[in-house]
């Protein structure tokens, strides 16, 4: 029923109706259009708690010190080529696909949803991305590398520009006008929350978490195996994101989900998983000590067939053992513990190091 308000001589009447009519279109996608950004009622609840989660999460890549890492980069007899060859992997692939992440979350997905609640948590979800970003960077300028060498890696390295350019075909493809009520169109954005959710950040980013992972576990690069365990927590809740957003949309939208459709996205997650196996191959060209080139591709067909039964689809393989069981493990952290504790007081910040190498590659 209505509600009225009287306050002096002015009487304020509140429809209730019309309010529950906006409630009612609250939607994915095509939903209420409306410049204010009011939240309640919640329809999306599962959202609103997740942006909480993520909150409650946050970190500062400055706040984990790099003293260690820094003195093992430049010892030959602690670590061997190979495993330097993977951290210049892991940060020449992940400055340009955290970037490329963000980038999709604010100009392609945020754009079209309409519910804000899923707003709210997308802009949490970029600027998590910021903070990858960042610690990143602050990953070379600690170690003394040289910033332009990580530009030739996503620009020379053929299986990472594979990598890149795989995600961002299906992004750039809805960076245009699109009349989301055509079937087809909402196939292509519910494909590309699939491709950035399930495949990138929740498939392909996986090979590199177990590798730099795999060195921690060996006390090599603790502090950037620290800011890669929290990295691992953020994109869980990522993929997670994308997926409820996926799930919802389907459901919104059942027409879209045709046995065509399905098809089509379990050959591109084939399409992922032979790319990040060929990266692999790349990063780990023989085996080192605690790392088993196999395990890492195992693990890949692994964690993609659990992506697509998470989301309704059938796996591509099916029956695939976890070679990296501790993995798991890595994202059980808290915060409160261990994380402020080996501050110093002459820490030196990555803002003050400098990133302007003139160096020639």
């Amino acid at each position: 029923m209505d509600k009225t308000y009287t306050v002096g001589n002015k009487t304020f009447l509140l429809d209730q109706e019309k309010a529950e009519r906006a409630f009612a279109e609250k939607r994915v996608i095509n939903g209420r259009q409306s410049m204010c950004f009011n939240l309640l009622p919640l329809k999306y609840h599962w959202a609103y708690d997740l942006y909480k989660t993520m909150k409650a999460n946050h970190w500062e890549p400055e706040d984990i010190i790099m003293n260690r890492d820094i003195e093992q980069w430049k010892d030959n007899s602690v670590v061997s080529d190979i495993e330097r060859w993977i951290i210049m992997m892991g940060v020449g692939y992940f400055s340009a696909a955290e970037g490329i992440v963000g980038d999709n979350v604010i100009h392609v997905v945020r754009e079209h949803v309409t519910a804000p609640e899923l707003k709210l948590v997308l802009g949490r979800h970029s600027h998590e991305e910021n903070i990858h970003a960042d610690s990143l960077l602050y990953m070379i300028s600690s170690l003394g590398i040289n910033p332009h060498e990580c530009e030739a890696m996503f620009e020379d390295i053929e299986t990472i520009v594979n990598k890149n350019e795989f995600v961002t075909r299906t992004s750039h493809g809805l960076r245009r006008d699109m009349d989301l009520n055509e079937p087809r169109n909402k196939q292509i954005f519910a494909k590309n929350l699939f491709v950035f959710g399930q495949c990138m950040e929740g498939t392909q980013f996986y090979g590199m978490f177990g590798m730099i992972l795999s060195l921690y576990r060996q006390n090599k690069f603790r502090g950037i195996g620290e800011m890669f365990r929290y990295t691992l927590r953020d994109e869980s809740n990522h993929i997670e994101l994308f997926r409820n957003l996926f799930m919802e949309l389907v459901d919104e939208n059942p027409e879209i989900w045709t046995k065509e459709f399905q098809q089509e996205l379990r050959d591109t997650m084939a399409e992922a998983v032979t790319l990040e196996k060929d990266f692999i191959s790349d990063c780990l060209p023989m085996d080192s000590i605690g790392l088993r080139k196999e395990d890492f591709l195992q693990y890949i067909d692994y964690i993609a067939d659990r992506r697509l039964e998470g989301v309704g689809l059938e796996p591509l393989i099916g029956d695939v053992q976890n070679p990296l069981p501790w993995l798991a493990e890595m994202m059980d952290i808290k915060k409160e513990q261990n994380f402020f504790e080996g501050r110093v007081t002459e820490y030196q910040k990555a803002s003050s190091l400098d990133l302007d190498s003139d160096d020639d590659l």
